[in-house]
């Protein structure tokens, strides 16, 4: 017969400490001192009878034994948490780039609270990789360049049309009239995407423009912001520009092209099938659909 399982309280500071790599972590995430996570470790280790851990100057690492038994205890711990919260009533979170979540989601939120105005919704502005659970996340809104959690819901949004933008004054005092004048032009870039210029160039078969990047800004807002206010062109895209094109800051002397990326939904599964999660899927992706033709 198997004995008895190990305190739960041990299971946790270690699994924490082998997903972080640092006891020091650890104890951040689970509110306790360092020598309470040693302690437990210790504990577990002896209770056992192998090593999980090799403590290192300036990290954590486990040894093979330890990262069996951390691959195992992630997934029940995340499978504990998801069950909680099929039963536990909370806000759905929806997560996008702090981009979308200025230049497409705000915009349009209005449309569905009256539509929906029973569905508490939250917002979480990330786009990288995440875990649902831990994280807190319902759905989020990302590119198909990212890697999906595991167990992701994938639901296809649509490709992504990109081009260059800027406002009408500078088109006229830059003299823009065909792709060939940008190379006279102020090129503005975004960390964020720093290839988002080759990808337009690629679409547009125009390769052989010498386009090297004059300003560079953190996000995809702030590089918006700039093109409308007359400091340069840059290469934006669609969905995000849609009500600065419409409002006549911004146009596009090239129109939109289909750029080499998608946008993808991923939900999580243990929230699939609630109300909440199903309005709000239904919604993105009839928004996403009634985008303007590229």
């Amino acid at each position: 017969m198997s004995g008895p399982l190990p305190s739960l309280n041990a299971l946790k500071a270690f699994e924490a400490t082998a997903r972080h790599r640092s006891m020091t972590l650890a104890a951040d995430e689970l509110c306790v001192t360092h020598g309470a996570i040693s302690r437990h470790i210790r504990g577990l280790e002896a209770s056992l009878g192998v090593i999980l851990v090799t403590r290192r100057a300036h990290s954590t690492e486990p040894t093979p034994e330890g990262s069996r038994l951390a691959e195992g205890l992630q997934s029940a711990f995340g499978l504990m948490q998801a069950s909680v919260e099929r039963v536990r009533p909370s806000p759905l979170t929806l997560s996008c780039s702090s981009s979308i979540m200025m230049g497409w989601i705000i915009p349009r939120i209005g449309q569905f609270h009256e539509r929906h105005p029973q569905v508490a919704l939250q917002f979480n502005m990330n786009y990288d990789q995440v875990d649902f659970v831990r994280d807190k996340i319902g759905l989020a809104i990302r590119s198909s360049v990212i890697e999906p959690p595991k167990d992701a819901i994938i639901r296809e949004l649509g490709g992504e049309a990109i081009g260059p933008v800027c406002s009408p004054e500078y088109l006229s005092r830059a003299g823009i009239h065909s792709p060939e004048y940008l190379e006279g032009g102020t090129i503005l870039s975004t960390r964020t995407r720093p290839e988002a210029w080759r990808d337009w160039q690629s679409a547009a078969k125009q390769e052989e423009l010498n386009l090297p990047s004059h300003s560079t800004f953190d996000h995809f807002y702030l590089l918006i912001q700039a093109a409308a206010c007359g400091l340069g062109v840059a290469v934006v895209p669609q969905m995000l520009v849609l009500d600065q094109l419409a409002s006549g800051r911004l146009v596009a002397p090239f129109g939109f092209l289909p750029g080499p990326r998608r946008m993808v939904l991923w939900i999580a599964p243990h929230l699939a099938n609630r109300p909440d999660a199903l309005a709000l899927e239904r919604w993105l992706i009839e928004e996403m659909h009634a985008r303007p033709d590229t």
